[in-house]
């Protein structure tokens, strides 16, 4: 006979609260996800949804490219299913090195690659091994999940609003004031939700400040700033859209600088958990140790795939060039059908895509109303466009963004182009109603 535990997993009165870490009890969970959560309800009560809220790719509409699947499949039938080295296996760190050599022009010596499950736990590690209690992290917003990185690390977050003329990128001159006092610079390109890019200049000038401002530390011996550079979408930038790194724009920013990447977005594989940092070898050292008390590595097989796939990379081609042609068909009929809604007068102001997954759009909805209900939050918005045009989006305040201003995030990773036209009706006529 089973023991039965269910007395004594009844909520206690004050036990729970008696039980959590200060962490715990101030920790925040993903608004993202809640509103994914919501979704999902619907159309499990069969409510037709056009989903556009989560960053990931449905395998009805995006699968793993093959040559990654067979490399997987071969290597767990070989029995690489074992414990990798924390810091990654050897195959995988110099095929990232020889592939960023070979495709982005950067030669990093050994002992700079850090692989993780994913870019997360790599974000979480950069964060934690460079950033002390109280310390200042300068970061953009909208931004994906910075906050709470932020949050863990007990870190005091500037977040600076990035104005759309500049793309929803910060510029030198936002940093500007915060260059002496920060101690972490995060910047994400192509960027989530926005899916728009830095510039060369942008970054050329972001680059050279942090570098002129390192000089100044060297000197007084302030510890350094540095940069963690997301750069998960870069593979998904627009074929008129130039992926630019600190690297590139100063290469003294090798020193300064954190690159995380991952295979997640590129290759659709955001299940199979494999990412890994470029990082100088003194922030490499105490990222390894993280990664490895925290188990927080990429499987064996997935890493030997990934080895694989990168080194014989050119037969990857074309399930590269349809999938990234298939992204970007979505986000330019977004984009375009937007464009035709606002020439037609509806309040409704797109982005041009540049990359990711994403097409940023203002819909200019305060003060209206609709069935005797005023609109007044970017919440009202959401609600708005899920009930009313079977449209699920986020809206940029939940990325940090200031409320009131309308931005909201369409991801296509998991629609149709069909589903993509048929929202855009649905939304053009609740506009017309208004």
């Amino acid at each position: 006979m089973p023991i039965d535990t269910s007395p004594w997993l009844a909520d206690p009165k004050t036990l729970p609260e008696r039980s959590a870490s200060a962490l715990a009890r101030s920790m925040k969970g993903s608004t993202i996800l809640a509103i994914a959560g919501e979704v999902l309800d619907l159309k499990a009560r069969g409510v037709d949804v056009a989903n556009f809220t989560i960053g990931d790719f449905a395998p009805s509409e995006f699968r793993v490219p093959p040559l990654f699947l067979e490399h997987l499949q071969r290597a767990q039938g070989e029995g690489q299913t074992f414990y990798p080295p924390a810091v990654g296996t050897p195959e995988l760190r110099a095929a990232v090195r020889d592939y960023y050599r070979r495709v982005l022009g950067l030669s990093f010596p050994e002992g700079t690659i850090q692989v993780g499950s994913g870019a997360r736990p790599l974000i979480y590690a950069a964060f934690a091994c460079l950033v002390d209690p109280g310390d200042t992290v300068v970061y953009q917003v909208p931004s994906w999940n910075t906050e709470y990185y932020v949050d863990l690390n007990g870190a005091e977050g500037v977040a600076l609003v990035a104005r759309p003329e500049h793309s929803f990128m910060l510029t030198a001159d936002d940093i500007a004031p915060h260059l002496q006092t920060a101690r972490l610079l995060v910047i994400n390109s192509p960027q989530n939700p926005s899916g728009t890019a830095i510039s060369r200049a942008a970054m050329k000038a972001i680059s050279d400040a942090i570098v002129t401002e390192n000089r100044r530390r060297e000197g007084t011996g302030e510890r350094p700033l540095y940069l963690l550079y997301d750069m998960v979408y870069w593979q998904l930038t627009l074929q008129d859209v130039e992926h630019i790194t600190p690297i590139h724009a100063n290469p003294e920013m090798a020193r300064y600088t954190v690159l995380v990447d991952a295979i997640s977005k590129s290759w659709a594989a955001t299940g199979v958990r494999v990412g890994w940092a470029a990082c100088p070898p003194w922030v490499l050292a105490p990222m390894k140790a993280l990664i490895g008390h925290m188990g927080a590595w990429a499987g064996r097989a997935p890493q030997i795939a990934t080895a694989r796939t990168l080194a014989e990379i050119s037969p990857m081609e074309p399930w590269s060039k349809t999938f990234r042609a298939e992204v970007a068909k979505r986000q330019l009929a977004l984009y375009n059908g937007f464009t035709s809604m606002n020439a037609e007068g509806l309040p409704v102001y797109p982005v041009k895509p540049e990359g990711a997954l994403y097409v940023t759009a203002r819909f200019a909805l305060h003060g209206a109303s609709f069935k005797g209900q005023k609109i007044e939050t970017d919440e009202d918005i959401r609600h708005l466009l899920l009930h009313e045009a079977g449209t699920a989006i986020v809206p940029f305040v939940t990325f940090g963004y200031p409320d009131g201003t309308g931005w909201v995030r369409f991801s296509i990773g998991a629609v149709s182009g069909a589903e993509v036209e048929a929202a855009l009706d649905r939304i053009a006529g609740l506009l017309r109603s208004l």
